[in-house]
């Protein structure tokens, strides 16, 4: 797997070490075996995992790290028994490419809940390698874990599906949030939150959107069409909305209190939270008095991931992306930490993977 023998197959984007640094590094990808799909990737979007791994955030990066899995692309080859994709197919692949196949989750393809769930990148793979991700040339998966892309939906675009799109609508649909007219709360306005807010929208929910940026105010209403934004630290608007949220999808990472989100419920109202804050507290009655539910979520399983790709197409749901050069990669992970994207960017590798 060394970049130093010259007949490498995959050029990819590389970080070598905690400063996060991308430059180019070429490896090798392994041959296609009999279920596997060859992707040329043509575009991968750029998630705050990118920043954690290449940054060795969690202690555990694998350097070199070949961040991204938010990956689409074109088939370019197939093993002999690939039964549902053909060479030339519009692809995605999302934040896992392997998982056990035999387990309870496995056989209710919802494969990214089991334990053993391979990552895209900076994981250890069944054959002993380290997992590279879309930051690269092309990638070979088992064409489980690989997803059509509807003819009439931009590449482009799809990119911030596989990870952010996935991350609220798995929770959202387990927890019957596309019932027209409900009320919606929206905490936080990154990738995940934008996301939620289309979606939202899409199942014709009212939806509201909570930020501490007083900034994002004008985007919520009138870029991403929300019917309200509320400025979460400020306590009169929260306490306006005591018990009328039937539901709440909370996107935020950074710490805050959860109480008051919590009172804004509905009896038998449903918070599930996506993001990853340092703890979570809250009164037990916050959760107890009205019979509340407080649930958890990753991303999703295959099944679900690609009834949301056709639910996008259908109902023209896009995420808003700012597309940039692989060269910029660096520079747009650093702009992601400090949350100056709107609202997800999307690498165009295709066009500038090659030129240095």
């Amino acid at each position: 797997m060394s970049s130093e023998s010259g007949n490498e197959n995959c050029l990819g984007w590389a970080a070598r070490d905690a400063s996060g640094i991308l430059s180019p590094f070429k490896f090798n990808r392994r041959p296609i075996g009999n279920d596997d799909v060859s992707v040329e990737i043509t575009h991968c979007g750029i998630c705050y995992a990118d920043y954690i791994w290449t940054r060795n955030k969690h202690g555990d990066s694998k350097y070199p790290v070949v961040p991204g899995h938010e990956i689409v692309g074109l088939v370019k080859e197939i093993g002999s028994d690939v039964q549902v994709f053909k060479v030339g197919d519009r692809v995605g692949v999302g934040t896992y490419v392997n998982s056990c196949r035999k387990c309870s989750f496995c056989e209710d393809m919802d494969e990214v809940n089991c334990e053993k769930s391979t990552f895209t990148f900076n994981a250890i793979d069944e054959d002993g390698t380290v997992t590279k991700g879309g930051y690269s040339s092309h990638i070979v998966v088992h064409e489980r874990y690989c997803y059509k892309i509807p003819d009439d939906y931009p590449l482009e675009v799809a990119a911030p599906l596989l990870c952010a799109g996935i991350t609220v609508y798995s929770p959202m649909m387990r927890h019957k949030m596309n019932q027209p007219g409900k009320s919606l709360g929206v905490v936080g306005l990154g990738g995940l939150g934008h996301m939620a807010v289309k979606f939202g929208k899409a199942f014709g929910l009212k939806v509201t959107v909570f930020s501490t940026s007083i900034s994002k105010k004008e985007e919520a209403l009138t870029d991403l069409g929300a019917d309200n934004f509320v400025l979460s630290s400020d306590h009169n608007q929260m306490k306006a909305l005591v018990k009328t949220l039937d539901f709440i999808v909370d996107t935020a990472s950074g710490d805050h209190p959860f109480d008051p989100y919590m009172s804004l419920l509905k009896n038998n109202g449903v918070y599930a939270l996506v993001g990853f804050p340092s703890e979570v507290k809250f009164s037990p009655a916050s959760l107890n008095i009205g019979k509340k539910t407080f649930s958890g979520s990753i991303t999703g399983g295959t099944k679900e991931t690609q009834e949301m790709l056709y639910f996008c197409a259908a109902n023209k749901v896009y995420p808003k992306i700012e597309l940039v050069p692989i060269q910029y990669a660096t520079e747009a992970i650093e702009r992601l930490e400090k949350r100056d994207v709107k609202y997800r960017f999307v690498i165009d590798v295709r066009n500038s993977l090659n030129q240095h």
